[in-house]
């Protein structure tokens, strides 16, 4: 009889590269590690050397309406400090004010009571946010209700962030509204619409959230420069690959982005004084969370980079968030 084969030695893992392009604060969010407990989720990336984490308000996390918000907070700040990891509260839970309707209701409903309810939320982010000592908060404007006109849809946000914007001021937070593909605020010229209608809000409490994959999508501009252009107003940043027209979060390399010219856009940014995170945003990837997480962050220290391949603008699909 035919001796068993010896089988292969296993293969040694990939050392995860240890250190972080110059200037970045490296975070992951937890929309994106749904599968694990909030505590656990910190762990792993506290553990993984993540600088810090893009905390989602959400019934599987910190959820914003389940009672005792500031106790549940309290603990949550403890746990944070203790980590060592900073924090960016976020407001893009998809079906966490209803259970029918994802990001229901917005900030453009027609209905001021589901309005209300939608700027309730983001009060109460705010109050997290000052009790976490948060880099900032993060919202969005919405998709145009049907039979909308752009002017009465541009009049309800700005209406609806007048409250909210001033208790982020009195609370210190930022406010860092993040355009959106599908949107009514889905560009960063949309974002300059928004500040006139607002009257100019001092960029300390008024700014940006720049999603580098929503300017691979739609933007103009490369996302190396739509990052120099949000300079002045940005106070948070998310991260991962996209595809030119196709609003879809994917993990690094999966997409189109050159990414060398992105980190160092970042890095001079940070060096210039940013003081927030750069946090990755993979919402559909919970199933693989932890080892994303490694992964992405392995990318990120350690990417040298090549130019990504050349792509011709083609119209945004539906987006898929």
């Amino acid at each position: 009889m035919s001796a068993r084969p010896t089988p292969a030695p296993a293969p040694a893992p990939v050392p995860l590269p240890t250190a972080t392009p110059p200037g970045l604060r490296l975070g992951y969010g937890t929309n994106g590690l749904t599968d694990l407990r909030l505590d656990d989720a910190l762990a792993v990336l506290a553990d993984l050397g993540y600088d810090g984490v893009g905390l989602t308000l959400d019934h599987m996390h910190l959820d914003p309406l389940a009672p005792e918000l500031p106790a549940r907070t309290a603990r949550v700040a403890r746990r944070l400090d203790a980590l060592g990891l900073g924090v960016t509260v976020e407001t893009g839970a998809r079906y966490v004010l209803d259970p029918r309707r994802k990001h229901g209701p917005s900030l453009l409903d027609p209905d001021p009571e589901a309005r209300a309810t939608r700027v309730g939320l983001l009060l109460r982010a705010v109050r997290v946010a000052a009790d976490l000592g948060a880099h900032a908060v993060h919202c969005f404007s919405g998709v145009t209700p049907v039979g909308t006109t752009d002017e009465t849809a541009w009049k309800r946000l700005a209406e609806s962030l007048d409250p909210v914007l001033e208790a982020a001021a009195a609370a210190r937070v930022p406010l860092a509204v993040e355009p959106e593909p599908g949107h009514l605020l889905s560009t960063l010229d949309d974002f300059h619409t928004l500040r006139s209608l607002l009257g100019d809000p001092d960029p300390r409490h008024l700014g940006l959230t720049l999603d580098i994959g929503h300017c691979q999508c739609l933007e103009a501009e490369s996302p190396a420069d739509c990052v120099r252009a949000a300079a002045p107003w940005l106070h948070h940043v998310q991260i991962e690959d996209m595809r030119r027209g196709v609003h879809e979060h994917l993990p690094f390399g999966d997409g189109e982005i050159d990414f060398p010219p992105v980190l160092a856009a970042l890095a001079e940014l940070t060096a210039a004084g940013y003081p927030g995170l750069t946090v990755v945003e993979l919402p559909r990837h919970s199933h693989a969370g932890p080892e994303l997480a490694r992964s992405s962050l392995a990318f990120l220290r350690g990417h040298s980079g090549h130019p990504g391949p050349s792509t011709r603008p083609t119209p945004p699909r539906e987006p898929t968030c």
